[in-house]
């Protein structure tokens, strides 16, 4: 065997990273090659956690020890060896918590040649010195608005958002902006022990009392004597009063939580900086020009308007220019401007402005940012490791990307894509595929080689679908009818103009579109408008798991794109729905200690299971001494953690199981605990499909692992930490949650793609689910790109017909098949294909 440099294939041998199974197999290099399999079934183990990683333990050992320090490890992979490899880069669907300061501009580094660009060859007032390119950053002192700090908006507390029930007296809660649970009640008590009457309603309160306590800076301190309650002793205590808008902008500024965050955001009023007008910038920034715009007028610009101004400019029409090297300084860094605007307009994101925020871009959106960069790259010899580059993808934008992977290969480079996508797989020189399901009854290679083969592999989940002619068999259902229509009236947000749109309820409804149509925000809209009519008791999102924090979230975040009538938008037929369920993809939890147990609440039923054990009964164990997130039944090594955090000097720091319980979690005396034969630790290592062979007998804790097989996530651990899952998982696990609760009267379901991260018969698993809750009498809404689950919907909502400002508008609405036969429409052949097959 050639085991050169010049090998032609990457070789993996006795692969065993999470439930690969001593895998060995031959993937070619200079090729497209896509992996692929169910959900859990092993391939990103295979092409993220043991070929790329591989390569990236390689670069680290070329690098000095104290370099290494520097950059994130992923850590050596459970392998033999990987011949033929060579260096190798990830881009993979990233889905932090990415800041309000952080930009397409600072994602793809085009600012940092547009202020390179002002700062050399802009035209300055008469007198002004030239500047450094940092003046026009808003992320850096020298630039940043002095006003807002570079943020673009201000933000106000008023007495009508933070006191919304003037007739309340202050100890029955009319200050609403401050703090829940005991921290309000500390506030309470020190403002009566100030002297100010508690118990008036608050209208009646004088004007100078009502705003001191709401807007004073001043923090007194006072001995606080607490009122005696039954049956408990409360001593004299110190107690720090804080105003209602101090609270509130300290718990916005500066929170972790983004549910705390987002509570205090309901009690401001935002508006744009009178200073810089939402620009971020110093007047100073703002008055140098090049083209005849500031460079805030550039930022805002949408991508493909950009490299129209700047390309005469590249082409050497720099008349306003003076002789001289700044006229070369401007043709040279407008060329280069023009060269990566392309890739990113090519890859279907010409509609984004620079100073569009990362928070508002979803994953796939940020992947191919980073994608067009490494295009411009010039890096030849390397393998590219994809994560899902069509997520969150139109059909019509996926022809794009296939054009540039191909480019990728053409330059010389390896194309590894993990991918659902059966047109990108159909489309690849390679597939391997992995399988036959998830977890333990995964981790196999099921086929190495050209696409056409994978047809005899009967074993193979892809195969059906890969291989697939004829209609949807989803398309061949008799379409419900609504049982009530949901009118909205004049949205206008973002790119949406005065658009009107009739939903209709009771039904299974698909809003398609290219990306940047506005899908998203029509259903962000669609949020606001029923979360302000249903109030906090009426909406459920995505809450981070009680596990994950200690901060006692008030609430989950809700993020949907504002609310009705803010955003002047009139709705009609709110009155038949009773509640709003949003499930997005957003993480579970933060930390570790998150999981799914926790999340989905099936933990409280498995501890109560073990403090009923007759060892527990006999020591005294409650529930909470099988929790890791208290004291007294956790390893306190580790504090419940698993692992314990180790520091070396001139070496990069690292995480090793913890030396005590060995990632375990729980000390000795817990785990000598056991049911039926397990103790809490195995238990909570058991995958879904186990325990619920497992815990048949007990009814709550049956009841949630079966709605977790239901939308096909039989194959995580139970105590999978959420840092481990993906957006999709995440998604499917909120949802499973949902679905064991008991529900009643009519509720809208609002999802944000749900299908990304699915293979086709995971789509199978999740569909079945959705159109359950329509058939019990519910809405589901959904935006989605998959053709196979618009064609199986009741009803369409088609936006476009381009992206940004080409555009925001209704295309067309119906039955899918007439949505398909709709002129102008983009969505219209992909989804006649679907339905005729």
């Amino acid at each position: 065997m050639n085991t050169s440099a010049h090998d032609p294939y990457v070789r993996v041998r006795g692969a065993r990273e999470h439930n690969l199974r001593n895998v060995d197999v031959d993937v070619p290099r200079d090729a497209l090659a896509v992996f692929t399999g169910v959900s859990g079934s092993g391939k990103s183990s295979l092409a993220f956690g043991t070929i790329y990683a591989e390569a990236q333990r390689r670069y680290f050992e070329s690098v000095a020890p104290y370099a290494r320090r520097l950059i994130h490890q992923v850590g050596a992979p459970a392998v033999d060896d990987v011949l033929g490899l060579p260096p190798a880069v990830a881009l993979e669907q990233r889905r932090g918590a990415p800041t309000s300061r952080s930009y397409v501009g600072t994602v793809t580094t085009l600012s940092n040649t547009l202020r390179m660009l002002f700062s050399r060859a802009g035209r300055y007032p008469p007198g002004a010195e030239a500047v450094d390119s940092d003046a026009f950053s808003p992320n850096t002192a020298a630039g940043a608005c002095p006003v807002c700090h570079g943020l673009g908006r201000v933000h106000r507390a008023t007495e009508e958002l933070m006191v919304p029930d003037p007739s309340l007296s202050i100890r029955d809660g009319a200050i609403a902006a401050w703090p829940g649970a005991w921290h309000g009640k500390n506030l309470r008590d020190v403002t009566r022990t100030l002297g100010y009457d508690v118990d008036r309603p608050w209208r009646d309160l004088s004007p100078q009392d009502r705003q001191w306590i709401l807007f004073t800076d001043e923090q007194p301190v006072v001995t606080v004597h607490p009122v005696r309650e039954a049956g408990r002793i409360q001593r004299p205590y110190q107690g720090t009063f804080q105003s209602a808008r101090r609270y509130v902008m300290h718990t916005f500024a500066d929170s972790k939580s983004p549910a705390l965050r987002a509570r205090a955001e309901r009690y401001l009023e935002s508006s744009l900086c009178p200073a810089c007008g939402g620009s971020r910038l110093r007047p100073e920034s703002l008055a140098v020009t090049f083209a005849g715009r500031t460079i805030a007028e550039l930022n805002a610009m949408q991508l493909a308007r950009l490299a129209e101004v700047l390309r005469p400019v590249a082409r050497g029409a720099v008349d306003d220019l003076p002789e001289g090297p700044q006229r070369g300084i401007a043709a040279t860094l407008c060329a280069d401007l023009v060269a990566r605007i392309e890739v990113v307009t090519e890859l279907g994101l010409g509609y984004l402005s620079l100073d569009r925020t990362t928070p508002t871009l979803s994953p796939g959106e940020l992947q191919r940012l980073r994608l067009a960069t490494q295009l411009r790259s010039g890096l030849f010899g390397v393998v590219y490791v994809l994560d899902e580059p069509s997520a969150g993808l139109h059909p019509a934008d996926s022809e794009a990307l296939l054009t540039v992977l191909v480019r990728l290969r053409e330059a010389g480079n390896s194309v590894f894509v993990v991918e659902h996508d059966m047109d990108v797989a159909r489309r690849a020189d390679w597939i391997v595929d992995v399988g036959p399901l998830a977890g333990e009854r995964g981790g196999r290679v099921l086929y190495s080689g050209p696409v056409d083969g994978l047809e005899a592999v009967a074993e193979s989940a892809t195969r059906r679908f890969l291989f697939a002619s004829g209609p949807d068999p989803a398309a061949g259902r008799t379409a419900r009818q609504p049982s009530s229509w949901l009118g909205l009236r004049g949205i206008t947000r973002h790119n949406l103009r005065g658009v009107d749109v009739e939903l209709p309820l009771g039904v299974f409804t698909a809003i398609t579109g290219v990306s940047g149509s506005g899908k998203s925000t029509l259903v962000g809209v669609l949020a606001g408008v029923l979360a302000e009519h249903l109030g906090p008791a009426g909406t459920a999102d995505g809450a981070a798991d009680p596990a994950d924090t200690d901060e006692g979230d008030d609430g989950a975040a809700w993020d949907g794109d504002g609310a009705g009538p803010a955003f002047g938008v009139l709705a009609e037929g709110l009155q038949v729905v009773d509640r709003l369920v949003r499930v997005d993809q957003k993480p579970i939890g933060r930390t570790p200690r998150s999981n799914l147990a926790t999340y989905t609440g099936l933990f409280d039923a498995v501890r109560k299971l073990f403090a009923a054990t007759d060892d527990a009964r006999r020591h005294g164990y409650k529930a909470g001494r099988f929790s890791f997130n208290v004291a007294g039944g956790r390893c306190e090594t580790c504090q419940g953690e698993g692992f314990v955090a180790v520091e070396l000097l001139f070496l990069p720091g690292t995480y090793a199981p913890c030396p005590t319980c060995h990632g375990d979690r729980y000390n000795e005396e817990t785990l000598a605990v056991r049911h039926r034969g397990r103790n809490i630790a195995e238990v909570l290592g058991m995958t879904v499909d186990a325990a619920a062979g497992f815990f048949t007998d007990v009814p709550p804790v049956a009841r949630s692992l079966r709605t977790l097989q239901e939308v096909g996530l039989g194959y995580l651990r139970l105590g999978q930490p959420a840092t481990e899952l993906s957006g999709g998982e995440a998604q499917r696990i909120k949802l499973a949650s949902e679905l064991q609760r008991g529900r009643r009267g009519h509720t809208v379901y609002l999802l944000d793609e749900p299908t990304t991260g699915l293979h086709p018969a995971d789509v199978e698993l999740l569909m079945r689910q959705l159109h359950g809750l329509v058939d019990a009498g519910h809405s589901v809404f959904v935006v989605e790109h998959e053709m196979g689950v618009v064609a199986g919907a009741d009803w369409v909502v088609d936006l476009g017909p381009g992206g940004g400002d080409a555009g925001g508008r209704v295309v067309a609405t119906g039955r899918p098949a007439q949505v398909a036969g709709a002129d102008g429409s983009r969505t219209a052949p992909y989804l006649a294909r679907r339905l005729t097959g």
